[in-house]
């Protein structure tokens, strides 16, 4: 059960919009379910009066201790509560949706149960599954109510109402959480055919603004660069306290821009906490974290597999019992799967868009992230965002599947760490993000892939024994015994072939990748398995590649010798070649 609190000044144009047909005529039935006292004038089922008549009546009666009260009303004097029900629960009758409401309005302090004074309540009724409550601000006693965290107060008595009524239970939230649209916002962007809300649109352009940004200035230019209307808020000395941003076309009713604070957008995107982040972990140039570039792989390929050594790095990080070290690299996590979103291939970029929305719920609760070093994960960040888009296919499409078959794993570490602390809404939100990321997987993958299996399938049939005796020694029981595990390991068998004519010892290279980390949270053993060594060995994360590019160097060395030619014949090399501790003759 979900409450949605706002308030207003118009009484009269809110009962003209609940008694009304709806924006897309789906209001049906209107009808009051409860008011304060029982005897609430019905515009809805008054038989023999005009409703609009009734409708100025009842409007008169919430609105009569606002005007006794005068001046001293509230300018925002109407308060609004829609309650609505989890999908798939069970129809409430009228007398249920009375007592739902009876009781938000008395736990809010709007209507204490027993207190003659109570604000004048009504609860309108126009579809199966929610309630309108509309209270006026004004007391009997012409006093104000005391509202001081309603909002906090009406969702704790909806879980109690879930709990008692039988209905699904939904998280509770730890206000955490990033401001919701409120319903004129989503009436707008419906109105101007927006596919969501300036305010959410706003919230993506920022988290991706400041995903892997070096310092202050360079998150400012990102998001201008992004057409992001900026605007900063000066102290007299000149330095910067915050930041507002609006979307180019975007006014009210007066014709100026719809201006969002960076706070109001979500709580760790004001100025002072993303100041605190760039301090904290800086983007500094680091080392790459894979050996020299002997492929000409592509600067996106290049940069997706550093970060997937980062990213395995904060997977082990999230598995340890420190707290404030393990906020931080949620933090940086995030800005991570911003980087990958913003430059992924078509084919993956709806579902890496919304596992990165998903997961900016799993960056923010109360356990505190300590001063940690994030600066891995950012500088990750940031060399995805500056090598700039994957085109989707060979190598870059083989990295970017190499990659977000990792951040499943890091999305799945994260749901497990925010259970074990009773983060409930951070554990769903981080479970989301990997749903999300295994459909990309999947869509990243298939090529590739295939392209394994194929490979796998036409090697000689006592290689392919070899190595499948090398699975059921090295590989985990009940890995081995699971359904379906032979038929699916002929990607493996394929890469594990291809890094023994690296020059690598095959058992002793997949020793290793086990050893890395738990296997247990994997969709597909093989699969994670297939990405581990073949970024170990640094193999070609696209198996076609590795032929073609053989191809090119053997053209190469038939063509009249010089030094250059060499040399370029050796940067054809696979990377496999490099002197390796695991390394040893191939096999005859």
């Amino acid at each position: 059960m979900v409450p949605d609190i706002g308030r207003g000044s118009r009484t009269h144009g809110l009962l003209v919009y609940l008694y009304g047909p709806g924006r897309r005529e789906e209001h049906t039935d209107a009808h009051l379910v409860g008011s304060w006292d029982g005897f609430a004038p019905d515009p809805g089922r008054d038989p023999g009066l005009d409703p609009k008549v009734t409708l100025t009546r009842l409007t008169a009666a919430l609105d009569l201790r606002v005007k006794q009260a005068g001046d001293r009303a509230p300018a925002k004097h109407v308060w609004h509560c829609s309650v609505r029900t989890a999908p798939g629960d069970r129809r409430l009758d009228d007398e249920e949706w009375n007592a739902v409401a009876q009781r938000i309005v008395h736990a809010t302090g709007i209507s204490p149960a027993g207190d003659p004074d109570g604000c004048r309540w009504i609860a309108v009724r126009h579809a199966e599954d929610h309630i309108h409550i509309v209270a006026t601000l004004v007391r009997g006693d012409l006093r104000n109510p005391r509202l001081n965290y309603d909002f906090n107060k009406a969702q704790a008595e909806c879980r109690r109402i879930e709990k008692e009524m039988g209905l699904r239970h939904l998280n509770a939230g730890d206000g955490t959480a990033a401001k919701n649209p409120s319903s004129a916002e989503k009436f707008k962007a419906e109105r101007t055919g927006r596919p969501e809300t300036s305010r959410e649109t706003l919230r993506e352009a920022v988290r991706r603004a400041v995903a892997g940004a070096d310092s202050e200035e360079e998150f400012f230019t990102r998001l201008r660069e992004a057409g992001v209307r900026v605007k900063l808020r000066h102290a007299p000395s000149g330095d910067a306290l915050g930041y507002n941003v609006a979307l180019p076309g975007d006014r009210n009713r007066d014709g100026d821009p719809v201006w969002y604070p960076g706070s109001k957008l979500a709580p760790d995107l004001s100025l002072p906490k993303i100041r605190l982040r760039l301090t904290d972990g800086a983007a500094e140039p680091s080392a790459p974290a894979v050996t020299a570039d002997r492929t000409n792989w592509s600067p996106p390929a290049r940069q997706r597999r550093n970060a997937v050594v980062i990213a395995e790095r904060s997977a082990t990080l999230l598995e340890r019992d420190e707290d404030g070290e393990a906020a931080a690299q949620l933090v940086g996590v995030g800005e991570l799967l911003d980087a990958a979103a913003q430059t992924s291939p078509a084919t993956t970029r709806a579902e890496l868009a919304a596992a990165a929305r998903a997961f900016e719920r799993a960056t923010r609760s109360h356990v505190r992230a300590e001063r940690a070093d994030t600066r891995a994960l950012r500088s990750a960040a940031r060399g995805i965002v500056q090598a700039g888009g994957a085109l989707g296919r060979g190598e870059d499409g083989g990295t970017t599947a190499m990659l977000v078959s990792t951040l499943v794993l890091v999305t799945l570490a994260a749901a497990r760490w925010h259970s074990a602390r009773g983060h409930a809404q951070q554990a769903h939100a981080s479970r989301q993000a990997a749903a999300h990321l295994r459909t990309a997987y999947r869509q990243a993958a298939a090529t590739p892939m295939r392209v394994l299996h194929d490979q796998g399938r036409a090697l000689p049939e006592a290689q392919r024994r070899t190595h499948e005796a090398s699975l059921r020694a090295v590989l985990p029981e009940k890995v081995v015994q699971a359904e379906g595990m032979e038929a699916r390991t002929d990607a493996l068998i394929a890469t594990l072939a291809q890094a023994e004519r690296a020059g690598h010892d095959s058992e002793a290279l997949l020793r290793q990748a086990i050893d890395m980390r738990e296997l247990d949270s994997a969709d597909d053993v093989n699969d994670v398995l297939v990405w581990r060594l073949r970024r170990i060995a640094q193999l070609p994360a696209h198996p076609g590649e590795g032929a073609r590019r053989s191809q090119a160097a053997t053209r190469q060395a038939t063509t009249p010798s010089s030094r250059t030619s060499e040399r370029n014949a050796t940067a054809a090399a696979p990377l496999g070649t490099v002197q390796d501790p695991n390394r040893r003759s191939p096999r005859r």
